[in-house]
């Protein structure tokens, strides 16, 4: 939301709006009085810590963002931001390891918000470079950086063969914009924004509200071979540290016996 340099009671009230939650739902949820998250988002009353952490809870807001909200009420920041490459990290890189390497021969990536891949499986980098232009598969100022989403997005990549186009492109516009308005990364938000250009024309999503689906299948067709999969996307539980709350793990999964078929068959 780009709630960078405000004060404490303007990123509250944006994230309440966000969640599009009352103050009533609010207090609710984070058992305390609607007097007080009033009092809080006029700027009448300054928040504990305790406070801000309870409240950051209570609104689901990511822990980059919590930084954010603790900062603009005057404290430190909580939660460390750490590359996959640092030790520290290790345990988290085995059991990303482990998911992507249990899911084979079907694929799956370990995405960044701005939808870059940190990791992949085999079937993963087999499946994206079957009937797509190998350039995309990286981006043009960085050629160790692939990027899932430009690839499925760009008129050169997987979209003339995407069935389902129509359906599928509202629905993944939504999923960008709603990551670049939750985000207080500048990088990130113009990021996604190119991402989100990339799916048409924005009026053409800009009035659609609803939910996104749950299990929207992309129908693929490249000459005679046809693939029908949905995507689940997993997440940390719970994670202490930044990078790994934004990690996304996007698995996919055949929606019929054909398919299925495809990618074993891919993987002998």
């Amino acid at each position: 939301m780009g709630a960078t340099g405000q004060d404490f009671s303007s990123v509250c009230r944006s994230w309440r709006q966000f969640r599009r939650l009352s103050q009533l739902e609010l207090a609710l949820a984070a058992n305390v009085s609607q007097r007080h998250v009033s009092w809080l988002e006029t700027g009448k009353s300054q928040p504990s810590r305790e406070m801000v952490v309870r409240l950051s809870e209570a609104l689901d807001v990511p822990l980059r963002e919590r930084n954010v909200m603790l900062q603009a009420a005057g404290y430190a920041g909580t939660f460390r931001e750490r590359a996959l490459s640092e030790p520290a990290m290790a345990p988290a890189m085995n059991v990303l390891k482990t998911m992507l390497d249990h899911h084979d021969p079907l694929p799956a990536f370990v995405i960044d918000p701005c939808w870059n891949v940190k990791m992949q499986n085999a079937a993963a980098d087999r499946m994206l470079k079957f009937g797509t232009d190998a350039q995309l598969w990286t981006l043009d100022d960085d050629n160790s950086v692939r990027n899932v989403a430009r690839l499925t997005l760009h008129p050169q990549g997987l979209r003339p063969h995407i069935a389902n186009w129509s359906q599928i492109a509202p629905d993944f516009a939504r999923r960008l914009r709603r990551q670049a308005m939750a985000s207080v990364d500048p990088e990130v938000q113009e990021a996604l924004q190119q991402l989100i250009a990339l799916a048409g024309p924005e009026e053409e999503f800009a009035l659609d509200q609803s939910e996104l689906h749950p299990a929207l299948p992309m129908d693929i067709k490249v000459g005679d071979i046809e693939l029908s999969f949905f995507t689940v996307v997993s997440a940390f539980d719970s994670p202490l540290d930044v990078t790994l709350d934004e990690l996304r793990i996007e698995s996919l999964y055949p929606t019929n016996e054909q398919t299925r078929a495809f990618f074993h068959a891919l993987a002998a």
